[in-house]
């Protein structure tokens, strides 16, 4: 028998000023043995940062053919592919090919895999958007976490700022877009 997934709870509130979003949901989240926290994470400040009508995640960790996020517009087409951690240069011309918009959140080791994503052509590659977090911030976000977690996320000029369970964190979030591609 495979070991089963951790679901982790989150009740978010999020007034994001930089696209006009203002929500409260709650956000059950499945940790898949195979996952780290920090993955984990950074797929709900994705979520969260990319919220909007139609918005959900893949149906878990074996479809691969899917967007760790989607959006999705009423017709079922792409409206945005989000992907999170190191996605291959295929994966990530693929998804240009099918959405409107691809956005990637890289939570580890961001150089390397921008770097990796343009050695290869990717299909209207200066369209990706590529988001990364200052230093350390997933794993203090994983060190305030529990089962059930209380979230204000605000987002303001580009900075982040994230209440979790009492304890007050905040980024950059740097924005690069894929060049020297195809």
């Amino acid at each position: 028998m495979s070991p089963k997934s951790t679901i982790y709870h989150f009740s978010i509130d999020l007034s994001d000023t930089d696209r006009g979003v203002y929500e409260a949901f709650t956000l059950p989240t499945a940790l898949h043995p195979s996952e780290s926290l920090e993955f984990m994470m950074a797929r709900v400040i994705a979520f969260t940062l990319e919220y909007g009508e139609g918005i959900s995640f893949s149906s878990g960790i074996g479809a691969t053919q899917d967007p760790a996020i989607a959006l999705r517009g009423l017709d079922g087409s792409f409206q945005a592919w989000v992907d999170v951690g190191a996605p291959n240069a295929d994966r990530i011309h693929r998804a240009a090919k099918v959405a409107q918009r691809v956005a990637v959140y890289c939570h580890r080791s961001v150089d390397v895999v921008y770097q990796q994503l343009t050695q290869a052509p990717v299909f209207r590659g200066d369209e990706v958007v590529f988001y990364s977090f200052d230093d350390g911030f997933i794993s203090a976000l994983v060190r305030a976490l529990d089962r059930r977690n209380e979230m204000t996320i605000s987002r303001s000029d580009g900075t982040v700022y994230v209440q979790c369970n009492g304890r007050d964190l905040s980024t950059q979030l740097f924005e690069r877009r894929l060049v020297g591609t195809r």
